[in-house]
């Protein structure tokens, strides 16, 4: 179809110079010619369109009572019509906004102000119109309709970034969709881009392209437009208010619109970057694609690190709202004093009152976001929407007991029993791993037929009265009961400070000690009881060799070795998904919890058909909750996140660099007496300049990096080893971010 026939014909416009422009929807063109400029708009013919298009340009011409802006005007053609249709197309001539984008000048905060001027006075003239047209339509640029764009995440290829978008999907349905019908609504332009925006001296000029205008929620024009004003932005929040508060100036603002923008903001970067990633399947090799979309990347990762209270607050404060209300710390202290024990212990000298939580972030009332380089269970990360969403549907399905028959238990065993090796072919669910510690022990001494435990020193396995008798870390502690006389205790094999810098010598060492222990015990032992890397010990790998030897000695006089993989299992060490697996062994019964169920109680013990067998013995075992369908499908949905989010493979990748940057400060920093650990489980041991264990030290830098928003503990039997254990999500620039925190504390505590 030729376009300066169209132009000749219909508007009697000749000898145009006639340019492409960009279009989403519609096809445009620059034309120049005597009379001046204009913007040629094809698009596609059908009732819906042209219903929608004759709407456009009624709605525009009621934006000519805003004199000081400018906006594209319908230009009627020879027969007075402001729409073409001609062979199954629609032409409209529009009038040509001058100025400069808004993309190719400063974010001055005078700029950023006028925008919200500017967009304030354009919803107060249009936001109230009625035209049915506009009211019935949907698009899935339109945030009222965001859910409509959960069909593109699949197109997003890299898993991780999937499960970023999925987790403001399901934020989006937590905290927005339960208070859509208090929004205000009405017609709103829906799409002021950097790229839509005019600007003239400093201020915004006008606009172009109402091609997304919807009738939606009126705080949908704010959230779109500084999402766009946002990006590329050190201080995002700082740029945004400049735009609230000269939007609120003009059309003020209402507390629940400010307080769910935050989650509106979200919703139109996912929308942009699900829809990116669609059209790419498209259009492979599109440059334009790429380019748009990576600041939109940009930001959703810098989104995620910023706490929505912060956000929200900041968004009331530019309005002149007060700051949401919460309890101060000290009240909640007060609270807790008077419900709970003292033994019931808080992290930290300041203890931190939290608010929510994702991935590899926690957020507190105040506002602040730590770094969680500390909490190992939420191994999936905190808030994982596929678990979150695995618990959620199940919970609205079923949730019953083991005495039935139900998918969700036989789904799960079958695929956790898949990764073990076939001898450990028997599952126990139970709803902790203290529970699982208890009832292994009981299996054990059931199948031995013997009473005594051997147990590691510094070893812990749980908080039952049994699990306190077979670990060290308590029973040894003060306030402890004691070691109890059907307990062997057996030194911790540690290579560091043991005298030997081989690890197969001392390996070799400490099985001979433990060795003679068990001939001493005459053929007494039911059980032998180790984690493969002691937690509570202060993160200690057990020395090459060791568990090898151990083992078969505890089995020539008739006992079962267990191995506790709580704290190390499901992939954390990075090359190996199972921590006996370090040292080429295969337990008889495998304990496990914690990061089963991503923060959800569960817990199991995974053993051989012999010892299951010669458990049942006419006493029935029964766990009300071990092996619900919530927790099944909540473990599943955990096996399923390290699958294909390759975690195991992350866990290797970022332990070994963060490894690598702990021992570069070792060089520097001696203090920092080892380094040890596998995959996302480190602890760094702290000395003193005599060599001794530095407790204070170590209590000065945890405390100073939750100062500094980054959790870290510290453990070991004079608690001077710092623990790192982070949320598999924890990433390289997280490492940098801790070990730069890390180094100005060293510098300040030993400077001192």
């Amino acid at each position: 179809m030729n376009i300066h026939s169209i132009l000749r014909t219909h508007y009697g416009i000749t000898s145009a110079a006639v340019t492409s422009l960009e279009g989403y929807d519609s096809t445009n063109y620059k034309i120049q010619n005597e009379k001046g400029l204009f913007v040629l708009k094809q698009n596609l013919h059908s009732e819906e369109t042209l219903e929608l298009l004759q709407a456009e340009n009624k709605l525009l011409e009621n934006l000519k009572i805003l004199k000081d802006y400018d906006f594209p005007m319908a230009v009627s053609s020879l027969k007075n019509e402001t729409v073409v249709v001609l062979e199954k197309q629609i032409f409209r001539l529009l009038s040509f906004v001058k100025g400069d984008f808004l993309g190719d000048v400063p974010h001055t905060p005078g700029l950023l102000h006028s925008f919200g001027i500017f967009l304030a006075k354009m919803d107060k003239q249009i936001h109230t119109e009625y035209d049915p047209a506009i009211s019935g339509k949907e698009t899935q640029w339109d945030l009222k309709h965001f859910r409509s764009n959960y069909k593109y995440l699949k197109y997003i290829p890299d898993s991780k970034a999937r499960s970023l978008v999925d987790y403001f999907f399901l934020q989006f349905d937590e905290q927005v969709l339960p208070v859509e019908y208090e929004l205000r609504k009405g017609i709103i332009h829906n799409d002021g881009n950097d790229w839509n925006v005019l600007t003239q001296n400093g201020e915004v000029s006008g606009i172009i392209d109402f091609g997304d205008m919807c009738h939606s929620w009126l705080i949908n024009e704010v959230a779109i437009a500084i999402t766009y004003v946002m990006m590329n932005k050190e201080e995002p929040l700082e740029i945004a208010s400049h735009l609230i508060q000269g939007y609120h100036s003009i059309l003020p603002l209402e507390e629940n619109e400010l307080d769910i923008l935050y989650y509106l903001v979200a919703a139109r970067l996912c929308t942009s970057v699900c829809n990116s990633a669609y059209t790419k399947t498209l259009k492979p090799d599109s440059e334009y694609i790429t380019i748009s979309e990576k600041p939109a990347w940009d930001l959703l990762y810098k989104w995620i690190t910023i706490n929505p209270l912060r956000a929200k607050n900041a968004f009331r404060k530019a309005a002149g709202y007060p700051n949401s209300q919460k309890k101060t710390n000290t009240e909640q202290a007060i609270r807790r004093q008077s419900n709970f024990s003292d033994a019931l212990s808080l992290s930290y000298g300041n203890p931190i009152q939290m608010h929510r939580s994702a991935f590899q972030y926690m957020y507190d009332t105040d506002g602040n976001t730590f770094l969680d380089a500390y909490n190992n269970i939420m191994l999936a990360g905190h808030c994982h929407p596929k678990v979150v969403r695995a618990g959620q549907k199940t919970m609205a399905k079923l949730n019953t007991n083991t005495r039935y028959l139900y998918e969700e238990l036989l789904s799960y065993s079958e695929k956790l029993l898949a990764k073990f090796p076939k001898n450990l072919n028997k599952i126990f669910f139970v709803n902790s791993g203290s529970a699982a510690s208890d009832l292994a022990v009981r299996m054990a001494t059931t199948h031995a037929k013997k009473q005594k435990v051997m147990v590691l020193e510094h070893g812990y396995h749980g908080n039952t009265r049994m699990g306190i008798d077979i670990s060290h870390y308590k029973y040894n502690h003060e306030g402890g009961s004691g070691r109890k006389d059907y307990i062997i205790e057996t030194p911790m094999p540690k290579v560091f400070g043991s005298g030997y810098e081989d690890p197969s010598e001392a390996g070799d060492f400490f099985a001979n000690q433990t060795k003679n222990q068990i001939t001493d015990a005459k053929g007494e032992i039911a059980a032998f009881i180790a984690e493969p890397i002691v937690g509570c010990g202060g993160q200690v790998p057990l020395a090459k060799g060791y568990l090898k030897q151990v083992y078969q000695e505890i089995r020539a006089q008739g006992g079962v070795c267990i191995s506790d993989e709580v704290q190390v299992g499901f992939g954390r060490l990075g090359d190996f998904f199972w921590g006996y697996e370090m040292y080429d062994v295969v337990p008889d019964m495998v304990i496990l919890g914690k990061p089963m169920g991503n923060g959800h109680p569960i817990g199991a013990v995974v053993t051989t058909t012999e010892i299951a067998e010669n458990f049942d013995n006419g006493l029935e075992f029964f766990s009300s909750f071990g092996g619900n369908p919530i927790s099944c499908t909540i473990g599943q949905a955990v096996l399923e996140v390290i699958e294909k989010e390759e975690l195991q493979r992350h866990a290797k990748e970022v332990g070994d660099y963060l490894i690598d940057q702990l021992k570069s400060l070792q060089s520097k920093y001696p203090e920092l007496a080892d380094v040890r650990g596998s995959g996302l489980f480190i602890g760094v041991e702290i000395f003193d300049k005599k060599g001794h264990p530095n407790t204070q030290l170590a209590s000065d830098l945890k405390n100073a990096l939750r100062e500094n928003h980054i959790l870290i503990s510290t453990d070991g039997p004079f608690d001077s080893v710092l623990k790192i254990k982070p949320p598999l999500t924890f990433n390289r620039s997280n490492t940098d971010h801790l070990i730069y925190h890390l180094e100005l504390q060293l510098q300040h505590f030993l400077s001192r």
